[in-house]
């Protein structure tokens, strides 16, 4: 359906639409859930360590021996005062320990591939692998910490930059052994297959915080949490505009709250994950569930993408009281394809303002028209209080299979003031729709004209 101009009032007596329309206790529940990180009271200045913030040297010993010596008393907090601190590698997370960046501080990372050699387990797009070292990795750590008003530079914009044009071989590599069950300690990528780090990384990891710092410059994805849980993020700000340069993908993730983040991203700002394909429905015992994402600035591709890696599943997710600072293509993008499998579910999202998009709510279970086989459920999806000015495309897209159809989607109190084409709604059941206003809102009839 193409509608300038669209008016709907529908009322369903749909059974699946209960008063739900966002489930605060649920949402209390988690927060309460979500610990903070103990960091024991050692304290430790990269600077008594040999550290300079002089831009020019390398201080990769000085970190390196910070961790350690917070390791030996059981966790501390390392300390990087003000200065432009470069490091030739990454830092590898102990447990217990908060890594304290202060206002005017800058840690920048080389951007020197090998310099990120030996390989480490990560993966990339969805696959378990091991590659490159993500710039910041944490493996198996409790209570950890980034905070602090200081800057992470991860010199993403030149050689890094380089690799996005080289890595559809690698790329194939790690989906044909993830398809293929490949054995793990085989999936060795690195040197010659050009599939970037992440900027931060923590794995299997948990009462995790990262507060106030700002990101910049990524080579790939911003903030990655992977297979972590109990984790809060806020207060952080970006401004990383490479490519892939999502802000926060929580992948296998549970128990993590985002609030108070400015975004300003080459991608996706939130991409909830869960796995790629025939590896992620192998782990369905660890969906990403019992996400919050609250009092954010969207501003970059998309503002909150589910999918498409979403393959063990994605459920329990909370979004509220959000709004756009500058373009976003898409404001909430569900997505999934004929490959993933899986399931997203017990979507909520309220009191979003958006002001220009292309699309701004889009559901989709043929994302790039891909796949076979392993059709995803799509159930139980929110939306309440949502406005937005414009969208130059679409205002509300729901795609489904003839033999899958997307169920049970609430739309309350929609307005969108002005678009090219109001509504494309097919293969799906139970939406109800109340109070949607797609394009001018109608006034009361006019009178029959005289003659």
């Amino acid at each position: 359906m193409n509608f300038k101009y669209l008016f709907i009032m529908l009322f369903s007596w749909a059974s699946f639409a209960q008063n739900s329309d966002f489930p605060s206790a649920k949402v209390d529940s988690i927060v309460k859930n979500i610990k903070l990180p103990e960091i024991p009271s050692f304290q430790i200045n990269v600077t008594k360590l040999g550290a300079k913030g002089d831009f020019v040297s390398d201080n990769k010993k000085a970190f390196d021996k910070a961790m350690a010596l917070c390791k030996k008393n059981n966790g501390g907090t390392i300390i990087v005062p003000k200065g432009t601190y470069k490091i030739n590698g990454p830092i590898h997370f102990v447990s217990n320990v908060n890594l304290k960046i202060e206002k005017g501080a800058k840690i920048k990372f080389s951007d020197n591939p090998k310099d990120y050699l030996p390989l480490v387990l990560t993966s990339w797009e969805g696959t378990m692998l091991y590659n490159y070292s993500p710039l910041i990795y944490a493996n198996n750590c409790t209570n950890i910490a980034i905070s602090g008003e200081g800057t992470i530079d991860g010199e993403g914009g030149k050689i890094w930059k380089t690799f996005k044009a080289k890595e559809k071989e690698g790329k194939n590599r790690s989906r044909d052994m993830n398809h293929n069950n490949t054995p793990l300690r085989e999936r060795k990528f690195g040197e010659g297959y050009f599939l970037r780090p992440q900027m931060i990384q923590f794995l299997n990891c948990k009462n995790i915080l990262v507060e106030n710092i700002r990101i910049e410059n990524s080579p790939f994805w911003c903030l990655h949490l992977l297979k972590s849980e109990s984790i809060t993020i806020r207060g952080i700000s970006y401004k990383s505009l490479n490519h892939n340069n999502d802000g926060i993908d929580p992948e296998y993730a549970k128990d993590v709250l985002i609030e108070n983040v400015t975004f300003d991203n080459g991608d996706d700002n939130v991409a909830i994950k869960a796995g790629r394909d025939h590896e992620g429905r192998a782990n369905t015992a660890t969906p990403s569930q019992n996400i919050i994402i609250r009092n954010c600035n969207f501003k970059g591709l998309h503002g909150v993408v589910i999918g498409s890696e979403m393959s063990a599943g994605v459920q329990n997710v909370f979004v509220e009281n959000c709004k756009t600072v500058g373009y976003l293509k898409r404001g909430i993008y569900l997505k999934t394809n004929a490959d993933r499998g899986g399931y997203i579910k017990n979507i909520f999202v309220r009191n979003i303002e958006l002001d220009q998009v292309e699309d701004c709510l889009y559901i989709t279970a043929n994302y790039h028209g891909e796949g076979k086989g392993y059709q995803s459920d799509i159930s139980n999806v929110y939306f309440s209080n949502i406005t937005c000015n414009k969208a130059s495309e679409s205002g509300i897209v729901i795609q489904g299979f003839p033999d899958k159809k997307i169920k049970n989607i609430s739309l309350k109190n929609i307005e969108i003031k002005s678009v090219k084409n109001a509504l494309s709604n097919e293969n799906a059941e139970n939406v109800l729709m109340t109070d949607v206003f797609i394009g001018q809102r109608a006034g009361v009839p006019t009178a029959v004209s005289k003659p």
